[in-house]
């Protein structure tokens, strides 16, 4: 770690297989947390490059649990998380919305860490109890088109950097890490990204990994399609800049997408969005997002025909079924 820590210092930038070993170290708790803790500031401060994180993720995934889907072709649909923004759980209502259009979906989440409500929150709100059984999941992911993975459940590595990044209260490299675990290594992923640095770092991670990706920033600091203002998309196509009016929906002001003050609350925002009972603001932003994901899975449609097939899969009820039916094989 001396070693490490003296290149970091000396402005040296270190190589994916150095940062693996790290992670390993990390896992066997060969180094302290006054050890860890300066490594992350010493990479915060610089700011981490591909090759680091890459070997960040190659620790994580090594020494995490792995769940096999065989050639299944799915979807994750994630945000980095940290923008403090506390919307309602968006990306979680629109992967139901995916799901009930008929695609594959195997998010990867946690609890939250800087809204009221994340993932792991909504769902164990609503009874859900988190299972690492493969034939739980694969059976979820059958039935319901859709499966979760509770992040602590399969990436063993993390529980030893929580007490430093607790103590540090800022955000590090392992906020970037949570999408890029996702334990069954999805063919397709949409990632939300909270600022435009983190967008090209993802992009150019991703081109490395070679799947099939989408990034998205919105422009005033959301992690995911806000409807707020305009966002940027990059795909292994093409890279454009949307507007809300574009996609046919009016700007939404942040008022409209807050998740509220308690889990109770963004809950209640989450039942009303599937439920198709929502405000129009709620309905089209999960609407924006989960149409970025089918059009992600499928390359061939515009963002106007993903919207309509997430539309008919919301207002036609199909979505919400698919929430119940994902209720009933994981409570």
């Amino acid at each position: 770690m001396k070693e490490y820590l003296t290149r970091l210092i000396n402005g040296e930038t270190l190589t994916r297989e150095d940062t693996r070993l790290i992670m390993l170290g990390i896992t066997r708790e060969v180094y302290n947390d006054y050890q860890i803790a300066a490594l992350l500031m010493a990479m915060q401060t610089r700011g981490i490059n591909v090759d680091e994180l890459l070997g960040l993720r190659d620790g994580l995934l090594e020494t995490g649990k792995h769940i096999d889907i065989g050639d299944q072709n799915t979807l994750d649909i994630v945000g980095t998380g940290g923008d403090r923004k506390n919307t309602f759980n968006i990306s979680t209502c629109s992967a139901f919305v995916i799901a009930g259009a008929g695609y594959k979906v195997t998010k990867h989440g946690n609890g939250s860490s800087s809204s009221v409500s994340g993932a792991s929150n909504v769902l164990a709100g609503h009874g859900v109890k988190f299972t690492d059984n493969p034939d739980i999941l694969l059976r979820s992911l059958d039935e319901a088109n859709i499966c979760y993975f509770h992040a602590p459940l399969f990436a063993y590595g993390m529980k030893f950097v929580g007490s430093v990044r607790k103590a540090l209260g800022i955000p590090t490299c392992f906020n970037l890490l949570g999408p890029l675990i996702n334990p069954c290594r999805p063919k397709n992923s949409l990632h939300g990204t909270a600022n435009q640095s983190q967008m090209r770092l993802y992009t150019n991670l991703h081109q490395r990994i070679g799947d099939n990706f989408g990034v998205i920033t919105s422009y005033d600091g959301y992690d995911e399609i806000s409807l707020t203002s305009g966002f940027k998309l990059i795909t292994p196509d093409f890279e454009k800049v949307y507007t809300p009016k574009e996609l046919g929906f009016n700007y939404a002001d942040p008022r409209d997408i807050y998740g509220g003050e308690t889990e109770k609350e963004a809950a209640r925002i989450f039942d009303n969005v599937l439920e198709n009972t929502a405000t129009e603001a709620q309905k089209n932003v999960v609407l924006a997002n989960a149409a970025c994901g089918i059009s992600i899975m499928e390359r061939n449609l515009s963002i106007s025909e993903s919207i309509a097939i997430a539309r008919e899969s919301l207002e036609g009820g199909k979505a919400l079924q698919a929430f119940k039916t994902f209720i009933r094989i994981n409570s």
